[in-house]
């Protein structure tokens, strides 16, 4: 009798291992955040400092406002290789049609910064509804369609600027981008403000949860009535956008719009949102997932400078990161599948 018995301690600890698997997908993260911060306010005495908080911040922001977008595409269980090409081509065309006198704009005719502005997210919204037409009318699967589209925007970036760079953007995108109030700058708080809104729409709205339902079971959710061709197109077109913003703020930032400016920018949104926890598989994650993975590449990416590292060794670190977020994300999936087995 008192072997068949399971003592306290022992179930005790048992509750905790199955919990800790369970919930591997969010606590990894998090702990991986707080050892970077532990280990290079150690390392480096200049970076637990609030300016340096400032610098990790800005330097997140263009990449957090893409991975916004991206989080709602990656929660629906597909996947948008084009946004960073899409965010080249709103940062050129906000560019391209405010500068003056100059033939890389063939009218020659500067636009107010609005109409610069408005032609700029029209161009990357239309870029995501051929995203999205082509993912859910053609039936053309997201990775080759957003794959293609990559080569497009990459086309139109090289028709529009033809090699050169182009220094002129409106005075409220150079604001966003640039400028700072009280000390804080701009860029900042409008990634704070997309991150907010991501967040609210996911968590308090119908369509939110249509994004999770058609991520989660896609079959289930078209017997529930969603019309899961709709969401998914809704998502690319949010990633689009979102991209849109993220590149003409990104221009203002770096001073200059050129062809191939946010290439980098593609690994690591959709590295900010895989390390954050949020599932390749659909259905799991959200916007405080995303912000994890944010903090991670912003303190790796600052904390490496800091203690000056080789550039190269850098890259080595940050691949290794996203490789171990990847094996616990399907890690995590196969013990969800284990366990809807199991209740089967």
């Amino acid at each position: 009798m008192g072997l068949a018995q399971q003592s306290p301690g022992r179930h005790g600890s048992s509750t905790a291992w199955t919990f800790v698997r369970h919930q591997m997908r969010n606590i990894a993260p998090f702990a991986t955040l707080i050892a970077l911060l532990v280990f290079f306010s150690i390392a480096s005495p200049s970076f637990l400092t609030v300016d340096n908080a400032y610098n990790i911040l800005t330097q997140i922001s263009v990449a957090g406002i893409m991975a916004v977008g991206l989080t709602f595409v990656i929660l629906c269980a597909e996947i948008d290789l084009s946004f960073a090409a899409i965010a080249n081509v709103a940062g050129i065309a906000v560019a391209y049609f405010t500068v003056q006198e100059s033939y890389v704009n063939i009218a020659n005719v500067p636009l107010p910064g609005w109409a610069a502005i408005l032609l700029a997210l029209a161009a990357c919204t239309v870029l995501g509804l051929v995203n999205a037409f082509g993912l859910t009318v053609i039936g053309i699967p997201s990775f080759i369609m957003t794959l293609a589209m990559m080569q497009i925007a990459a086309g139109i970036c090289a028709l529009l600027v033809r090699g050169q760079i182009i220094y002129a953007v409106p005075k409220f995108v150079s604001t966003l981008g640039s400028g700072s109030i009280a000390g804080i700058p701009w860029i900042v708080i409008v990634l704070a403000l997309f991150l907010l809104a991501g967040h609210v729409v996911l968590t308090y709205t119908r369509f939110g949860r249509y994004v999770y339902m058609v991520g989660g079971n896609r079959e289930a959710a078209e017997y529930s009535g969603v019309n899961v061709k709709r969401v998914l197109a809704a998502v690319l077109v949010i990633s689009a956008v979102c991209a849109g913003v993220a590149g003409m703020l990104g221009v203002a930032y770096f001073g200059s719009a050129q062809q191939n400016e946010f290439d980098g920018y593609l690994l690591d949104a959709i590295a900010a949102v895989v390390v954050g926890g949020t599932s390749l598989f659909g259905g799991r994650g959200g916007i405080g997932n995303t912000i994890i993975g944010l903090f991670i590449l912003g303190v790796l990416n600052n904390g490496l400078d800091h203690i000056e590292i080789d550039s190269f060794l850098k890259i080595l670190i940050r691949g290794i990161i996203l490789l171990v977020a990847l094996i616990i994300n399907v890690y995590a999936q196969s013990l969800r599948a284990a366990q809807a087995a199991r209740a089967d």
